[in-house]
């Protein structure tokens, strides 16, 4: 595979066309195959990263225009307007949701293109910030307003969903294009995410049954501090893997299309970063801002539109919340299978699943008990065997390896099913 510039220069000044991607921040952070970005020095170094220079202008074009997902960009300043003009909290509520999306596809583009400069293990761990910004932001903002069930709801939701609904579409897509061979994946990678699901899943059962069994030295208050101390420890091991993976045994997680080497290293040379590095971090920090104001009318519109929907509460939080999160890397999960990806749609739906698990919980734990709020990994009965179900069905679906539209029709499914029960489900936090 030559340099980058030798595939620039045989193009004209009029025809220089850099490949837009469509993939989530998230990719990175935990793909399954080692990620060859090229030579960082190469790129910054080249005729075409000068050309980017002289045309700032061309960024906001880039970020903000080229996109046809940013066409739903107009639905967030339009949800401020009716959040001062009306009280219709249900259209404040749908506005404010779909004028998220398209950030949150575009804060995990930027943070791509940010890691073209920083490196794979560098850019791994901006991703593992900002890959789930999204979440974090609407959870902080709910815990200031004292909305923990909402919090720990609306990350429930995310890890379900990654798990059925963009996992499911991925093999059921997936297999339907490559109906004519069985599609493989890294099986010990798979496992490796499925144990640290398990352990996210014991970190969040025991100060549940230790509630409901009301086997506490001091009920209400040790199922608390355990919360506190889990979360710790969770961090602590979400660092741990990270260094695992991106550092000490990465070679573990090679794709296991290897023979495969000469059409991803072809891919390779059409990837260019298309900003530089200060237009992305000044673009990381607008949409990071953005996205911090538009969850706030969101935050603040979910009770009422709850009422104006006659809608459970527990419905918004686990099932619609999530979909803004999940939305970028949904469609790139669902790309990457049809063409035979699997490593890396399985880094998405997975991968976030951990992040979510290991990372945002513990953290929003962290960040209630800096701000005083009483935020636990207490997710109740009803989310804790749902949780607890959901990973043991997703571990049996990845122990053999391969993949087919059958088992992405049977997670879809599962999904359903999950919807439907948090559509009747009474969060007891409510009735009491």
């Amino acid at each position: 595979m030559g340099p980058i510039e030798e595939k620039l220069d045989l193009e004209s000044d009029e025809d220089i066309s850099f490949g837009s991607s469509t993939v989530g921040g998230k990719v990175h952070s935990f793909d399954f195959e080692t990620t060859n970005v090229g030579s960082h020095a190469d790129v910054v170094n080249s005729w075409a990263f000068k050309r980017i220079r002289m045309c700032p202008l061309r960024s906001v074009y880039i970020v903000l225009i080229k996109a046809k997902i940013n066409l739903l960009l107009p639905f967030g300043p339009s949800a401020i307007f009716l959040h001062y003009f009306t009280s219709k909290h249900g259209w404040i509520f749908f506005l404010s949701l779909l004028g998220i999306i398209p950030l949150a596809e575009r804060l995990g583009y930027t943070t791509e293109q940010l890691a073209f400069y920083t490196g794979p293990t560098v850019g791994g761990l901006l991703n593992a910030t900002f890959g789930n910004a999204t979440e974090m932001i609407i959870s902080i903002y709910a815990l200031k307003s004292g909305m923990i069930r909402v919090v720990q709801q609306s990350l429930l939701g995310s890890i379900l969903s990654n798990m059925l609904l963009v996992l499911g579409c991925s093999f059921f897509t997936g297999g339907i294009v490559n109906h004519s061979k069985v599609q493989v994946f890294n099986k010990a990678a798979a496992v490796v995410n499925s144990g640290l699901l398990l352990m996210a899943v014991m970190g969040i059962m025991f100060p549940a049954v230790l509630h409901s069994t009301r086997t506490e030295i001091h009920f209400g208050k040790s199922e608390l501090y355990l919360s506190r101390f889990s979360s710790c420890i969770m961090l602590v091991a979400y660092g741990s893997y990270l260094f695992f993976q991106l550092r000490s045994q990465h070679n573990l997680y090679s794709s296991v299309d290897e023979h495969r080497d000469d059409e991803q290293e072809c891919s390779d040379e059409e990837e260019a970063p298309e900003i530089t590095y200060w237009e992305a971090i000044g673009w990381l920090a607008i949409l990071t801002s953005w996205i911090s104001v538009l969850s706030g009318y969101l935050v603040d519109a979910i009770q009422g539109a709850s009422d104006s929907l006659n809608m459970p509460v527990a419905f918004i939080s686990v099932i619609l919340l999530p979909i803004v999160g999940n939305a970028a890397e949904h469609a790139s999960a669902i790309m990457f299978a049809m063409k035979d990806k699997l490593d890396i749609s399985l880094g998405v739906a997975i991968g976030s699943c951990t992040q979510i698990s290991m990372f945002v919980i513990p953290f929003c734990v962290v960040v209630g008990w800096l701000m005083g709020q009483p935020m636990d990994l207490n997710f109740q009965l009803f989310e804790t065997a749902t949780l607890f179900i959901t990973v043991l069905v997703v571990a049996f679906m990845l122990q053999e390896g391969t993949s087919n539209y059958f088992k992405g029709l049977m997670l879809i499914l599962c999904y359903l099913v999950v919807a439907a029960s948090f559509f009747v489900h009474v969060d007891p936090s409510n009735d009491e």
